[in-house]
């Protein structure tokens, strides 16, 4: 079992940025997928972001590249995601997640979910 913890949402203007932490406790491997997702109200969950729990490997959605980087503190069992340029449409809920398996941008690969963190981008 693993539990996550999203932190690190608020309002910001759009051009601001934020970093969003993912704490991730209970059982990790090194074979895991931690990636980031997120969620607008009446649109489907949206791959952001992947990295591979041991940092080797890293995947980004086209929407946010080269604004958002994904990183991660092992010791501190930590995910981020640094959100630079941000812009009203990735106003939405954020969510953590591990993939037990591999690399992939499907909801559906995934095991666990944290409980999300707002963000807010206003214009």
């Amino acid at each position: 079992q693993v539990q996550l913890v999203e932190s690190g949402g608020g309002l910001v203007q759009a051009g601001g940025s934020l970093r969003l932490s993912c704490a991730a406790s209970g059982r990790t491997f090194r074979s895991n997928i931690m990636g980031w997702f997120r969620q607008a109200p009446g649109k489907e969950r949206e791959f952001v972001a992947a990295i591979t729990w041991n940092g080797d490997r890293l995947s980004y959605a086209d929407s946010v590249k080269g604004r958002f980087t994904i990183s991660r503190d092992g010791a501190k069992n930590t995910v981020y995601l640094q959100m630079n340029s941000l812009k009203p449409e990735d106003t939405a809920v954020y969510y953590c997640a591990v993939d037990r398996a591999t690399m992939s941008s499907c909801p559906d690969d995934y095991d666990y979910w944290g409980q999300g963190t707002q963000v807010t981008v206003s214009s």
